[in-house]
């Protein structure tokens, strides 16, 4: 079921961009996202954005006030819960791996999907990165969902299911999931969702937040999650960034899932991510 969404109309004006894959993925070369001129590039950042996926940038050596105003050009900021509470900037998360930290988002995922209204993108400065290891890979959920079968296309279409931040911050927060429940109850999604700016429809579950499809049996429901947790890797639909210090990646978390490899333990990797606030996820046939 092909959408009439043509990339090929977004006007990304004179950014010079370079494809990592024809299936996702952008470098912007030649822009300074701390100079004063950098709220006249936002449509143009914005649809480049939008036409790739996931856009990246080098030798961006910005403040995290620089970072959070960058950010707020394109909507409010959220602040996670896992941000310390005394920190100067609670809209900036800082992720950071070493020797006594091993470190734990590689697995395919969307951020903050048990939100009631998960994140529009994240952009994610690397601070300081191991001297090889550490890439983050990206794969195009859109294309996931036009790889499925139609007929598996309408049976996800009419399904719903839950995302719990228990599953991974329970944890790592060190909270009972009742605790954790007060604040960021277990909330319900399209398996499938409508891209509120393009229509694109994308799979909507991940294997971080994910607890179960509804109105299926727990067998039903395991199955399916992974065979749609599957479709991520595949290599056709994805992009590999390999970091420096300076660079940035801003992704569109409405389409996109991330794997950031863990494969430079002991080595350190210290990332800070500010993260825009988004849309409830829906489904329009």
């Amino acid at each position: 079921m092909a959408t009439m969404f043509d990339r090929a109309k977004l006007d990304t004006g004179a950014l010079d961009i370079k494809p990592l894959t024809p299936a996702i993925g952008a470098e912007i070369h030649d822009i300074d996202l701390g100079a004063p001129d950098t709220a006249q590039r936002i449509p143009e950042i914005r649809a480049a954005l939008l036409k790739y996926g996931v856009i990246f940038f080098r030798d961006q050596n910005l403040t995290q006030e620089q970072h959070i105003a960058f950010a707020r050009h394109f909507g409010d900021l959220e602040v996670h819960p896992a941000t310390p509470k005394d920190q100067p900037n609670p809209e900036v998360l800082r992720i950071a791996h070493g020797p006594k930290s091993r470190g734990q988002e590689n697995y395919w995922h969307s951020d903050v999907t048990w939100r009631e209204k998960p994140s529009l993108g994240s952009i994610l400065l690397a601070r300081e990165v191991p001297e090889c290891g550490g890439d983050t890979l990206f794969a195009n959920m859109h294309l996931a969902y036009e790889r499925l079968s139609e007929q598996m296309q309408r049976i996800c279409e009419g399904l719903t299911a839950v995302h719990d931040i228990a599953r991974v911050f329970a944890k790592r927060l060190d909270k009972a999931p009742a605790d954790l429940h007060e604040r960021f109850p277990p909330i319900r999604h399209p398996v499938i969702r409508t891209h509120p700016e393009t229509g694109e429809k994308a799979i909507y579950v991940n294997t971080a937040f994910t607890s179960h499809i509804e109105g299926l049996s727990e067998k039903e429901s395991a199955w399916l999650l992974d065979h749609l947790y599957a479709t991520a890797k595949d290599a056709e639909i994805q992009c590999r960034f390999r970091w420096q210090a300076g660079s940035i990646a801003f992704w569109d978390n409405r389409v996109c899932q991330h794997l950031a490899a863990s494969d430079y333990f002991p080595a350190r990797r210290v990332m800070e991510r500010v993260t825009i606030a988004g849309d409830r996820p829906y489904f329009t046939p």
